[in-house]
């Protein structure tokens, strides 16, 4: 990877981390009571949000975010691998922080380039090359 790029990613705030504090603190019993498609909160990355408003909006439809209403739902997130202008719009959402007894470890994601094993790219292109190598082996052997 170039020094730039590097640099660049180094710099991403995948984990909404640089998101400036409301100075409220909420903990997840808080969070678990905002659990309804007319009051729905929930924390990602020791955020809490208020999602209400984006329920109708939301791309990957609103059974997925009725699943994790008031939960921690970094998990889910961060597995579905949301864009940087999905962290962003959900940035519009946050109310608050979540208590220090309930804050999760930081979840590593691909594009932090933290933690072990680093990214899936290396696995995808090795898999994809073994996959082309035992087509153009099968196709030869067929023909022959």
């Amino acid at each position: 990877m170039s020094e730039e790029k590097q640099n660049f990613t180094d710099k991403l705030d995948v984990t909404m981390e640089g998101q400036a504090s409301s100075g409220k603190v909420y903990k997840l019993s808080e969070v678990a009571e905002h659990n309804t498609g007319d009051d729905m909160w929930m924390a990602i990355h020791n955020k809490v949000y208020d999602v209400t408003a984006f329920i109708e909006e939301h791309p990957g439809g609103m059974e997925v975010l009725v699943e994790n209403a008031g939960l921690d739902a970094t998990y889910t997130f961060e597995d579905v691998g949301h864009s940087l202008d999905a962290r962003e719009l959900l940035s519009q959402y946050y109310i608050g922080d979540l208590h220090a007894d309930d804050r999760t470890e930081k979840v590593v994601t691909a594009a932090s380039g933290e933690g072990e094993g680093g990214s899936v790219l290396p696995v995808v292109l090795v898999g994809l090359g073994i996959a082309i190598a035992a087509g153009f082996y099968f196709m030869n052997n067929v023909s022959s």
